[in-house]
């Protein structure tokens, strides 16, 4: 069944089954990419992450709503921590965004199944159903370890990241290379004690830098900020629309060269694992009747093929 009408109406479970396609299914989601490529590439990805417990969730719930307050039409993809027994995404996050759902919101946890790469692709393609169905802005929040700030910051026309004074090592999260990728800042929580010195010391970090981000106090608590924050959003998407061309082809250009390292990873696994004519030069090269350069040239020509 063609589900690609459905979705192009925002039906929620057209989209549901869209999304699980493309998580689960390989050949159902290339197949299902195909026919909504061409329409790709136009919502503006807004990026979120920080530590965790940093109060994320809520924010997004609130900000979501003020967003469609302005006339936007917000959905949110939370990447979560993978779920050891079912490898499925654990859903507490949407639990606490129930509010901006029932204004309308699209909210869907994807589990990040411990892989960089694995996020890029299930989030490239799960962004494109987002968009197929009318949703822009499409709102990423990410669970704030490592690698995957980075690999956030290159999906999204704009990246917040967010601390709360409560976090402790946040400012050596914020040296440890969030200075660099944020367009926003906020100190969320700053109704806690230490909000000021924590805001005072990512303005010294990172207020002078060359990329001269927004910084902010943020409560859900008091409502300090929110409609401040939203609103700096809705500006910020507008601006970034008229260099998002430009922005979508370096991004299909990295796209294609995942997918070709990826196709070629999997040829050497499989080449690894099966390993007749990688078995017979290790054996030359384990008797020395081989160097191993030359042995890892012919492995490779025979892979190239």
């Amino acid at each position: 069944m063609d589900i690609t009408a459905e979705i192009k109406k925002g039906k929620r479970g057209a989209i549901a089954k869209a999304i699980s396609l493309i998580e689960n299914d390989p050949k159902g989601a290339r197949t299902l990419i195909k026919k909504i490529f061409k329409s790709s590439g136009k919502s503006i990805v807004i990026g979120i992450t920080g530590p965790a417990g940093s109060g994320k969730s809520s924010l997004i719930n609130k900000t979501a709503i003020n967003l469609k307050k302005l006339g936007t039409k917000p959905a949110v993809l939370a990447i979560d921590p993978t779920s050891h027994v079912t490898g499925g995404a654990i859903l507490g996050d949407r639990v606490r965004m129930t509010e901006s759902t029932d204004s309308g919101t699209y909210i869907r946890s994807i589990a990040s199944r411990g892989a960089t790469g694995a996020i890029s692709n299930s989030l490239r393609n799960s962004i494109r159903v987002l968009e197929y169905a009318g949703f822009n802005p499409i709102i990423i929040e990410s669970v704030g370890a490592g690698q995957t700030e980075i690999d956030i910051a290159k999906i999204a026309d704009i990246t917040v990241v967010v601390f709360n004074p409560h976090t402790g090592d946040s400012i050596q999260t914020i040296k440890a290379g969030l200075s660099e990728i944020g367009d926003i800042y906020l100190v969320n929580k700053s109704d806690l004690s230490g909000a000021g010195q924590l805001f005072q010391s990512v303005q010294d970090y990172i207020g002078d830098s060359q990329k001269a981000p927004v910084i902010l106090k943020t409560s859900i608590k008091s409502s300090k900020g929110i409609v401040e924050f939203a609103k700096i959003l809705h500006k910020m998407m507008k601006a970034k629309q008229k260099t998002k061309k430009a922005t979508e082809m370096n991004r299909l250009e990295s796209e294609l060269k995942d997918i070709v390292l990826n196709n070629i990873k999997q040829k050497i696994d499989s080449m690894f694992a099966s390993g007749n004519s990688y078995s017979k030069y290790l054996k030359q090269v384990q008797s020395k009747k081989m160097d191993p350069f030359d042995a890892a040239e012919k492995i490779s020509k025979s892979i190239t093929k």
